[in-house]
């Protein structure tokens, strides 16, 4: 890939994955219809991040509010969650797909944290991408869990509470060894956050679409590629000091 091009393809892709249960409603079919369709989409979009070559994706696959759903939609999602691993992780495995889960994994039983073991196990070798499934997974809880850890730190004498500044922090954070988050999506026409990443999406560039998630293809990823290439990332500093400098005459 050319350098320049290279330059304005996101390191880093978060995507919320909203409208599974709209998109089921509008066709009369129960919620688990949609959570399913949404499966095809999931492989859509790896397949684009590995034509594209974006390097890190994250995927927000149940958040820890969802745990209020109702129990027959939970139990659902968790059945569908274990049909995917067991299905889906080799061909992840061929692709160099290297999988990984973040969140409160202690909130699964032990036979479906075994299998997401098992999982990061067998990609664990794999570099073409990187994919992040968010499970159990809430931007609060990542940064309390962050916070604790550095509590423990300055029990054992690790450090000092006055040396805990953003950069000590960030090292606990969830995916503190990745690329930072460039490109954060929403797909299903909500404009918020919703508690997801909240540390890491402080300089991403948001995009939002109507497009609900079971319809969001590789096409769709591609103009939310294009639409981040196109905007100017600041970072704090203006335009003047972003602009290249002139180049001296004479030379």
């Amino acid at each position: 890939m050319p350098a320049a091009t290279a330059a304005r393809v996101p390191r880093h892709v978060a995507i919320v994955m909203d409208g599974n249960g709209r998109w089921a409603r509008a066709r009369h079919r129960p919620r688990s219809f949609g959570h399913n369709a949404g499966r095809r989409a999931v492989r859509e979009v790896i397949e684009a991040c590995l034509r594209e070559g974006v390097p890190v994706l994250t995927l927000f696959a149940f958040s820890s509010e969802n745990w209020q759903r109702p129990q027959d939609e939970v139990s659902a999602l968790m059945n569908l969650f274990v049909r995917a691993l067991d299905k889906e992780v080799e061909e992840l495995h061929g692709h160099g797909v290297r999988l990984r889960f973040i969140g409160d994994l202690d909130s699964f039983d032990e036979p479906l944290r075994q299998r997401m073991r098992s999982a990061m196990d067998r990609t664990a070798g794999n570099a073409a991408l990187q994919l992040n499934i968010a499970v159990s997974y809430g931007g609060r809880w990542d940064i309390v869990q962050a916070c604790r850890q550095a509590v423990v730190a300055v029990a054992h004498g690790e450090l000092r509470a006055d040396e805990i500044d953003e950069s000590r922090l960030g090292q606990w954070m969830s995916l503190a060894e990745l690329p930072p988050l460039d490109l954060f999506i929403r797909t299903g026409g909500e404009r918020r956050i919703s508690n997801f990443l909240l540390w890491q999406v402080a300089y991403a560039e948001l995009y939002f679409t109507d497009t609900l998630w079971p319809d969001f293809d590789q096409a769709c990823l591609r103009e939310a590629i294009a639409d981040y290439a196109s905007r100017e990332r600041r970072y704090g500093r203006t335009s003047a000091q972003l602009a290249p400098a002139p180049q001296e005459r004479g030379r």
